[in-house]
Order: structure tokens, then C-alpha cells, then sequence
């Protein structure tokens, strides 16, 4: 077996999950089974080459989070070192009677070789590594870490709220904000683990102290007592063995410790540590000349080491020169002018000159920024989300996202809706003020600049928020500048909701609505109807204040009539019938008794001749008719909505659509209902009729 079929076994043992649990299960065996001095070798040299890769991985990685495993890491190399020193305990103390080299060659060199085999030289090299480990290196770190993570943890609200007010302006897709929520979490989850991995490094010198002074008092307990040995040799022994195990153990702590400062410390760069250290720290040429003139000071003064300070004087001077130079020359390199872009004559067009408008855009003056910035405290996104989920609640379909953008052009305090890239309302408002409303009855007058209601055109006063109590109290319908816009945003897109209906969304529907009646959906679209046909259906529903929240009954109602006519507006009057209880129950609520306004029998007779001359709208009523009707109904309206009860206009089936169109915009509030289409546990009463 060759190394590359060797590395291919080990990377297919990691792919399969196995190589944490051979780790901890090998770990558990150097803490139970007595190992022989070779082995020791070999896995004292491995965690020293552990700590080694561990450490450099650290320095070259760009951002702390592509190292997100290191907490891990260190937990999982803190507990082979700890096996390790009981392994290696017991060898030194079962065989360290019989020389230096009991318990391998690794100890056995570090006990010796790199402290000269002077136990007291040892001992003091042993504490300064962990006091250098415990105090400065690991007690710093944990700071960092704590710190960070407490800082983390704090912003995490304030992130998320700026992905979501991206998301909403339509900066972000939502497979961008899905990645950025994830980067935010793993960031809290990485620095507060690393908060508790700095207590593993911790509690690992403290153990390190621990076991050196516990495997010296019982290496000389059992050399003295069970093997007879002077308290020399005894001493000589077990202390170097002991002094070479933890410093073996030791180095890679310190490796470890200071990889995990490291990591708590660097920023998030595009380029390696080592990198932002050389571009950071030697950038200032001034620093090395200031270096050099101090180091040349000292170098010249009679009893100081001249040729070392020297030496370095001129290595600072040379850097320094030669950092001068290389910015000068960066600043005097010519910058290659852009490509000249081709002007509209000679540059062939494309699709992508072709800008996609907006289906809902919401432009504002530069002073209604803040309302739509939640870092400068504006409620205006949240209060558009809402009212999205409410119409889409309504409705019963998904309302747009809204997109918002500033707009120059207009005046600072003004905002504009658009729908599909046409203007269909736009204001002022004062964004430090609140509106009082006057909701037809008010018991006094308040001071404040006159204004109109831009939703419903009521009158209204812009006040000081110190006012909001006082206009409460005298009867106004007090709310602030992002709920004005919010009430007009919504009241546009209901009035325009069958414009935001399209095919995509009728498929979305229709789609919904297949989970749980799979066999409907197969057989209406497309064996009976278009999905164009049905479009046209839903937006003639919508046109007319319908929810399309009952889509079943809709499209059971619809493949039931298909057979007979594929016209959308008898297939419209269809699904008027069968929705009749849930149109009633809009209107009047709850109560038994729906009042109505009916036309002359007379008059209902002219209305269909001129639907049988094949004019629709009432553009076949002569004039005088036509404007006598459309005052008698608006009186009609008005008396009933002043006796606390809804208008509805009742007719035949045959004349309702006409009846409808004729009213739609004239008379908002009136309401347009067939015969067929009133419910039976409604008992009808007819409270005047027009036309008589």
C-alpha cells in the first residue's frame, strides 16, 4: 500500500463520520491500557504536530468563521494531551526506576537534552511556560472571546433587522438573506463557543501544574519505598521524567493557546494574517525611520552591544527607504483610464436596457428616509409588511413585495405609490407630526396645519405629538405620519387589487389548492378552461370587493359551468351565486335581515332592451335618463347610509353587471346584488325603489 491509497482510506474514514469517534475511543485507551514507550513517542510527536498544523491553520485563514471548527479542535487536542499525561504518568511511574529513558525517547530528550539535564533549570523553564500559557496568553484570550461574544450576542437583533429592511427594499433575494441570517448566527454560536474553549486551555495548565507536582511526590514515594532507591537517584529520575513529560505537554498547549488568541483577535479580511500584518504594520515608512534614528542612538552610546544595535539601525533605515520608494512609485503609476463606453449610437441594444418596472414601488423625498430606516428608528417597514400580510389575509392571494426607493425629483416631505411604474397616488406629509382625522363628528377644533386625509379624503389637521392626547379626547382619529402612509398604501391596493392578480399567482392558487383536491385542479385547467380564463374570472371577482380566499367553492363552481359557456363574465355571475352567503355576510353581517333599494319594473324593462341592443356600461340609456337614475341612486345611498345601514341595490340577475359598472366609481359604497345571489336564511327588505 502506497501513501496516496493510505491518504485515501484516511479522508474516506473522515467522510464517513468515524474519525471523532476513533479519536475519543483512542483517547479512552491511553487513558485505560498501559502503553509502551514507542507508542508514547509516536503520539507525543503527533500532538505536537497537531498544535503545529492547528496553529498555522489559524494564522492563514481570512475570516474567523472559515475556521468555525477550531473550539472543537481544541477541546478535542486538550483531551489527547491530558490522556496523554496519564499515560505517560503511569509509565514514568511504574518504570522510572529504571533510568531516564523509560518512558521514551520523546520525554526522555526534553528532560535532558533541552534543559541540560538539570532538574532545577527544568523545573523553572517548566513554570515560566505556564505562567507565559495561564496568565498572559490564555487569560487575555478569554477576555477577547468573552467580550466578543457579548458584543455579538447585542448585535445579533439589529443584523437581523438590517438583512430583513434589505430584503424588503428588494436589495437582497431571499436566498441572500437566508445566507446572511446563517452567517450571523454561526458568528454568535463561534464566538461564544470560543468564550467556553478559553476554560478548556485554562483548566489544562492548571491540570499541567497539578500532575507535575503529584507524579513527583509518587514517583518518589515508589522509588524510595518500592524499589529502594536513595533519595538521589530517586530525585534524579522521577523529576527529569517527570519535568520532560510536561514539557512535552506543554509546548503544545502554548501552541494551542496562542492559536486560539489569534483567532478572537483578527478582524474578517480578504488576505491571511500574515498578510495584513506586512501591509499594516511596515506600510508607514516613517515608523522604521524613527525606529532607525533610536536604535543608531543607542548604538553610538559607549558600553552598549554597538554592532548588534547598529546592525539593526540600518536593516530599519533600509526598509524604510525601501517602503518609500515602492509608495512612491504606486503613486506615481499611471491609472489605466476606463474603456470608453460606446456611445448609444454604435452600442448595439439588448434586453438588459430594458428596465422591469415595479409592480408596487413606493418613492419617497429625501426627509421620509428615516421612516423607512429602522437603524434611524422608522416604523414604515414594518408597518407595510403588515399591511401586506393583511390584504394577503383579505384577499387570498400574496400581495406583491413593495418596492421602496427615494426619489430626488420629488418634494422632501412627499411620497408616491406606484403600481406597475404608474403614479396612482402621491402626498405630503409631515414626518415629526402626528394626523388628527375627523371622522365626521368632532366635539371641538385643535390647532395644526389643515390637511386631507390621503386615503379616504377627510378632513384632518397635522399636530404636535404633544397633542396626541388632547385631539383624542375631542374625537379625532389620531395616528402618526408611517401609519398615514401605511392606510394609504393599503386602501390603493385594494381598490387595485385585480391589477396585482396575474398568471403567476393564479398558478400559485391553483397549485395551493391541488394538495387537497388534486382531481378538481386536473380537470378544470386546462381540459375545461384556460388559466387566462380563470384569471379573468378572479380579477372580475376582485374588481368587485370579492375576496378569492374560497377558491375550491370558485373552482368547483367554475367546472361545473364550463361545459355550458366558456364566457368569463357568465362564468363571473356563476361564482357570484355560489359565493352569495360569504357577499351577504360582507355586506349586512350577521343579521337576518338584509335592506335593500330595488328599481321600477319599468325601468328594469329599458335596462335590458338596451343590453339587447349590445351596449354595456349604460352607454345605451339616453342621457337624461341615465343622470335622473344616477342622482336617485346617490340620494338612495345617502339615506340609507345615514340610517346606519349598508346600500345594496338589488336587480335581476340579467341587469346586475350593467347596474354595477354603472356605479363602480360614481357611487363606491353602493352595492350591486342579483336576486339569486341572496341566500335563503335572508329575509329581504325593500326599503324604497328608484325609477318609479
Amino acid at each position: 500500500m502506497n501513501a496516496s491509497d493510505l491518504m485515501a482510506g484516511f479522508q474516506r474514514v473522515l467522510k464517513n463520520g468515524l474519525g471523532a469517534p476513533i479519536l475519543l475511543m483512542m483517547i479512552l485507551g491511553m487513558m485505560v491500557i498501559p502503553m509502551p514507550p514507542f507508542l508514547l513517542d509516536i503520539f507525543f510527536t503527533f500532538n505536537i504536530s497537531l498544535a503545529l498544523v492547528i496553529l498555522l491553520a489559524a494564522v492563514y485563514v481570512n475570516r474567523p468563521l472559515d475556521f468555525a471548527v477550531f473550539p472543537t479542535v481544541i477541546l478535542l487536542a486538550t483531551l489527547l494531551r491530558l490522556a496523554l499525561n496519564i499515560a505517560s504518568t503511569r509509565v514514568v511511574l511504574l518504570e522510572g526506576h529504571t533510568g531516564t529513558g523509560a518512558a521514551g525517547e520523546v520525554i526522555r530528550a526534553f528532560g535532558e537534552f533541552v534543559v541540560g539535564g538539570n532538574t532545577a533549570v527544568g523545573l523553572v523553564v517548566f513554570l515560566i511556560l505556564v505562567i507565559i500559557n495561564f496568565v498572559v496568553v490564555t487569560k487575555g484570550a478569554t477576555r477577547v472571546a468573552e467580550v466578543s461574544a457579548r458584543f455579538t450576542l447585542d448585535s445579533m437583533p439589529g443584523k437581523q433587522m438590517a438583512i430583513d429592511a434589505d430584503l424588503n427594499a428588494g436589495l437582497v433575494t431571499q436566498e441572500e438573506a437566508k445566507q446572511r441570517r446563517e452567517e450571523v448566527a454561526q458568528e454568535a454560536d463561534f464566538y461564544g463557543s470560543m468564550d467556553g474553549a478559553g476554560k478548556f486551555v485554562r483548566g489544562d495548565a492548571v491540570a499541567g501544574i497539578l500532575i507535575l507536582v503529584i507524579t513527583i511526590i509518587g514517583g518518589l514515594a515508589v522509588g524510595m519505598a518500592q524499589h529502594d532507591m536513595s533519595i538521589a537517584d530517586a530525585t534524579h529520575n522521577y523529576t527529569l521524567l517527570t519535568i520532560g513529560d510536561g514539557l512535552v505537554a506543554q509546548i503544545p498547549a502554548l501552541l494551542l493557546s496562542t492559536a486560539a488568541g489569534l483567532m478572537v483577535t483578527r478582524v474578517s479580511t480578504s488576505t491571511d494574517m500574515g498578510g495584513a500584518v506586512l501591509s499594516q504594520l511596515f506600510s508607514q515608512p516613517r515608523a522604521l525611520t524613527v525606529t532607525a534614528v533610536i536604535l543608531g542612538t543607542m548604538g553610538v552610546i559607549p558600553g552598549m552591544p554597538n554592532v548588534v544595535f547598529l546592525l539593526f539601525s540600518g536593516l530599519c533605515a533600509g526598509g524604510a527607504y525601501w517602503v518609500a520608494q515602492r509608495n512612491k512609485k504606486a503613486a506615481e503609476k499611471p491609472v489605466a483610464p476606463p474603456p470608453p463606453e460606446p456611445s448609444k449610437e454604435s452600442r448595439e441594444l439588448t434586453w438588459d436596457d430594458v428596465e422591469a418596472v415595479d409592480m408596487i414601488g413606493l418613492e419617497v423625498g429625501y426627509r421620509l428616509i428615516p421612516m423607512v430606516d429602522r437603524s434611524q428608528g422608522g416604523q414604515l417597514m414594518g408597518r407595510i409588511k403588515g399591511v401586506r400580510k393583511k390584504l394577503s389575509q383579505e384577499l387570498g392571494f400574496l400581495i406583491p413585495s413593495v418596492h421602496i426607493r427615494d426619489n430626488l425629483d420629488l418634494s422632501p416631505n412627499a411620497y408616491r405609490i406606484t403600481l406597475m411604474g404608474v403614479p396612482v397616488g402621491e402626498t405630503d406629509i409631515q414626518p415629526e407630526k402626528d394626523m388628527a382625522i375627523n371622522p365626521g363628528q368632532v366635539f371641538g377644533s385643535i390647532p395644526g396645519q389643515a390637511t386631507k386625509d390621503p386615503a379616504f379624503g377627510l378632513d384632518a389637521v397635522w399636530i404636535d405629538v404633544a397633542q396626541h392626547d388632547q385631539a383624542q379626547s375631542l374625537g379625532y382619529t389620531v395616528v402618526d405620519a408611517s401609519t398615514v402612509v401605511a392606510t394609504h398604501l393599503s386602501h390603493i391596493l385594494q381598490e387595485h387589487a385585480d391589477e396585482l392578480l396575474g398568471h403567476e399567482e393564479v398558478q400559485q392558487l391553483l397549485d395551493k389548492l391541488s394538495k387537497s383536491a388534486p382531481k378538481l385542479v386536473e380537470d378544470l385547467v386546462p381540459k375545461q378552461l384556460s388559466l387566462a380564463t380563470v384569471l379573468k374570472v378572479l380579477q372580475s371577482l376582485l374588481q368587485e370587493k370579492i375576496p378569492i380566499r374560497d377558491m375550491r367553492t370558485i373552482a368547483e363552481t367554475l367546472a361545473e359551468h364550463a361545459p355550458m359557456s366558456q364566457d368569463a363574465g357568465v362564468l363571473t355571475a356563476a361564482s357570484r351565486v355560489a359565493l352569495g352567503r360569504s357577499i351577504v355576510q360582507q355586506i349586512s353581517g350577521m343579521g337576518a335581515d338584509l335592506s335593500v333599494v330595488t328599481l321600477d319594473p319599468s325601468l328594469e324593462q329599458i335596462l335590458h332592451q338596451s343590453l339587447q341592443g349590445g351596449v354595456e356600461g349604460g352607454g345605451g340609456l339616453e342621457p337624461g335618463l341615465a343622470e335622473n337614475l344616477h342622482k336617485s341612486l346617490i340620494e338612495e345611498t345617502q339615506r340609507q347610509e345615514a340610517a346606519g345601514r349598508p346600500a345594496v341595490l338589488l336587480v335581476s340577475q340579467a341587469v346586475r353587471t350593467l347596474m354595477a359598472r354603472f356605479v363602480r366609481h360614481s357611487i363606491p359604497s353602493l352595492h350591486v346584488l342579483a336576486f339569486n345571489e341572496v341566500p335563503d336564511n335572508k329575509q329581504v327588505k325593500i326599503m324604497a325603489t328608484v325609477g318609479a
